[in-house]
């Protein structure tokens, strides 16, 4: 039952979104990530000076 249910759902996701809707979420992701840690870096390299 629960392989058959996983199976539906990794359908249902893969036809619920195109390739590069996924490559720009993931893409996204970690651009946001790295702006996120480079401002961290540049306060904590800011408040040492």
């Amino acid at each position: 039952m629960f392989e058959s249910l996983d199976e539906h759902i990794k359908q249902y996701e893969a036809a619920e979104s195109t390739p590069a809707q996924r490559l720009l979420k993931w893409g996204l992701a970690v651009l946001a990530t790295a702006i996120i840690l480079g401002g961290l870096y540049a306060a904590i390299r800011l408040l040492e000076a």
